[in-house]
């Protein structure tokens, strides 16, 4: 896949997890130095594209995520370009482990897809944001739910309608659903959204919410990704606050991580180690750090 944006390394990290915020947070970062990445290898820029896959070459790759079978791979693109609006191609796919397309689906659907969940039973959640442009009214702010077929079968919040009540979002970035069905709604994309997650239950009703704009415990600039440990602590990326925060299921703040650069995404594995992908880190944005990703214990 070739990267929506270019990723500078890789760096190996040994988090603190848990614990008081301050301390964990001080004691990893102290073992960092978010300039000593280690060279990654390319082995294929073209997984995916030309015979056999889409046919197409990528825009902006906005999401990758694994099928439950560990066989295939699902793909979130912006339809060849940074944006969807009027495309002909589908921006959601899935591909086999060498690159060949299995299934395609979303076209006409989306304006601007950003994160990606992929639950238990292979059900597709894809997040729909508007990005930085200017777009038409009726595009955006929901989340979708498909069958491993592409059949739709919920939509989170209104298309076209922003909004920061119980039943609407503006420019969702990223949806996770625990194994009981509970769904949480990272709100939204930019510095200056919604900032808040939202809690659901499996039907999509509103069960709560925390979060606001702001710089301390509990307060988001730019709610960007979303991620569960082993232990059912929610990890949310507070991208423009250079920052993971920490919480319980019910938004009792518990620690934030700032060790792990400019969060964009956030993914655990099975042995509980965590990699956050900076795609964002500058001179400008994050001083003294490179874009890269970085791997610790959670």
């Amino acid at each position: 896949l070739r990267p929506a944006a270019l990723l500078a390394g890789l760096t190996l990290l040994a988090a603190c997890g848990g614990g008081d915020a301050s301390e964990a947070g001080a004691a990893a970062v102290a073992q960092v130095d978010p300039m000593a990445n280690n060279p990654f290898i390319v082995v294929d820029s073209t997984f995916g594209q030309g015979p056999g896959g889409a046919d197409r070459d990528f825009g902006a790759v906005s999401a990758i995520y694994p099928a439950p079978d560990g066989m295939s791979i699902w793909v979130a693109e912006r339809c060849g370009a940074n944006v969807c609006l009027d495309a002909d191609v589908d921006p959601v796919m899935r591909f086999d482990l060498e690159g060949n397309l299995l299934t395609s689906f979303g076209q006409g659907m989306f304006a601007w897809p950003h994160g990606m969940f992929v639950d238990s039973d292979g059900n597709v959640w894809v997040a729909d944001a508007t990005g930085y442009a200017e777009v038409p009214a009726g595009w955006g702010h929901v989340i979708y739910k498909f069958s491993p077929d592409g059949e739709l079968l919920m939509t989170l919040g209104e298309r076209g309608v922003a909004g920061s009540d119980e039943t609407h979002f503006t420019k969702p970035s990223d949806i996770f659903v625990t194994a009981d069905g509970t769904i949480f709604v990272a709100d939204g994309h930019d510095a200056g959204g919604n900032n808040r997650v939202v809690k659901l239950a499996a039907d999509g009703t509103f069960l709560m919410q925390w979060g606001e704009t702001g710089e301390g415990p509990g307060q988001f600039a730019d709610v960007h990704a979303l991620a569960m440990d082993s232990q059912g602590r929610l990890f949310v990326a507070d991208r423009a606050n250079s920052r993971i925060q920490i919480f319980d299921q019910e938004g009792m703040f518990i620690a934030q991580w700032t060790q792990f650069g400019r969060p964009s995404g956030i993914s655990f594995d099975q042995n509980n180690r965590i990699y956050v992908a900076d795609s964002e880190s500058d001179n400008v944005q994050n001083p003294g750090w490179e874009m890269g990703i970085r791997i610790g214990d959670a």
